[in-house]
């Protein structure tokens, strides 16, 4: 008789569940009914045990777990499909015939947009564009361009070394070295990239952009140096007058830096230019005939001019940019001003 209480039970709870369908309300009074903790059928069954004579509580007992199990799992499965049924019911309705949403549009990032403008300028005066390796050796990076071993810039404060005595380029130049070697003269090329220096601050970045410019040819000149940056400056920042100041770099003798009048002043002085009215731009000078020599140039019969600048720093002044540092922030709206 007990077995059959179980029975009747079990057809019951199938059958009550069945006509709750997917109402919450419903299925919350099923549970209560037979699987509440107090008033429960699951609990009298249980209590009933107790009074059951030994040879059948071993079916019994057998049986009602079964049941338990059952109710247990046919309740979360209702519960399951009744929350899936909920949440499908509160999606709002999509009207296919509006129009999508565009997603944002980025823009070119500042450095980006003065390289481009650079390279347009020195195209349209006969050079070509070249690149080359990141990850640098020794001998292109400093003993082809006349940097000593015992120079501060092979320091690894200031350079960073790979494993097996490779480095990441401290400049372009090393691209230059490279055709030299498998270009005879004469060459007119400029050089952008990415250059890798251990410096950080508010005007330094550990990963930078640089330009630089070579010309080899026979009968070059200081003067063919100056009259090209000056084409070239006066193009790229409108009114501003350049001059010359003697200075020092390993790979070029004579060498000098070059200045422009503060494009925020006007030469007068302020604080950008430090109440000097000028701007250092880049350095330049004639190649170096030791360089020449290493790279297998006829020193005899060419000469040739370098020069180089910062591309990142020539894009904060022309874009007003005051920290280095937003320029690699991956923030899109400091791209967008410049759209």
């Amino acid at each position: 008789m007990s077995l059959q209480r179980l029975n009747e039970v079990r057809r019951s709870f199938l059958a009550d569940l069945e006509a709750a369908g997917s109402d919450a309300e419903a299925l919350e009074a099923v549970r209560v009914r037979y699987a509440g903790r107090r008033s429960g059928l699951l609990q009298e069954l249980t209590a009933a045990l107790r009074e059951l004579p030994n040879g059948e509580k071993r079916d019994y007992g057998r049986a009602l777990n079964e049941l338990k199990k059952l109710v247990d799992s046919q309740l979360r499965e209702a519960k399951r499909r009744t929350a899936a049924a909920s949440a499908a019911g509160s999606r709002p309705m999509v009207d296919v015939t509006l129009p999508g949403r565009r997603p944002p549009r980025g823009a070119e990032h500042p450095v980006h947009l003065v390289r481009r403008r650079i390279e347009t300028i020195f195209l349209r005066m006969g050079y070509s564009v070249e690149d080359g390796p990141e990850i640098e050796d020794d001998w292109h990076n400093f003993e082809a361009l006349n940097l000593p071993p015992d120079h501060p810039a092979r320091d690894d404060q200031d350079t960073f070394y790979l494993p097996g005595g490779s480095l990441l380029r401290t400049h372009t130049s090393p691209v230059q070295a490279r055709v030299m070697e498998e270009y005879e003269p004469p060459i007119r090329i400029v050089v952008p990239g990415r250059v890798y220096r251990r410096d950080s601050d508010l005007r330094h970045s550990p990963m930078f952009h640089q330009l630089e410019g070579l010309v080899v040819d026979e009968g070059i000149t200081f003067g063919h140096l100056k009259a090209t940056l000056e084409t070239f400056l006066k193009e790229l920042f409108h009114g501003v007058e350049v001059r010359f100041r003697p200075s020092y770099f390993p790979f070029t003798e004579p060498s000098a830096e070059v200045d422009i009048t503060c494009i925020f002043c006007g030469g007068k002085g302020c604080g950008v230019c430090s109440r000097s009215g000028w701007i250092e731009i880049l350095g330049s000078g004639m190649v170096d005939p030791r360089v020449f020599e290493k790279l297998g140039v006829d020193a005899e019969r060419y000469t040739g001019f370098a020069f180089g600048l910062g591309l990142d720093r020539v894009a904060m002044l022309l874009f007003g940019i005051p920290d280095l540092r937003l320029m690699f922030s991956g923030d899109q709206r400091v791209a967008r001003q410049f759209a």
